[in-house]
């Protein structure tokens, strides 16, 4: 389902976001020099097996990329998800891939 799923980018709000029946998911985002923080994750439940935090992080790394930032992920899903994903290592700050255990 997360292919069908519409990220947007909320710049006001400093969040990427997934709007559902009245519910919004998001992942807070800060940007930095040359480098995005991403701090915060929130799904709500009713979004749960939905694909939608995947999503949520597919867009902001891929963000990362496109602008050439690298990913500074204090969000424990945002950073469970990179570990995971062996294709977004190399957004990651390098001050951080030793935290998150990649090279």
């Amino acid at each position: 389902m997360s292919e069908a799923l519409n990220v947007v980018m909320n710049e006001a709000e400093q969040q990427f976001q997934v709007k559902l029946d009245g519910e919004t998911a998001f992942a807070e985002y800060r940007l930095v020099d040359h480098g995005i923080i991403l701090p915060h994750t929130v799904v709500p439940e009713s979004f749960e097996g939905k694909g939608v935090g995947s999503a949520l992080a597919r867009t902001a790394l891929g963000y990362a990329r496109e602008h050439g930032l690298k990913v500074i992920p204090t969000c424990t899903f945002m950073a469970g998800y990179i570990k995971k994903h062996p294709e977004w290592h190399d957004v990651v700050h390098d001050a951080y891939k030793a935290q998150l255990g990649i090279g």
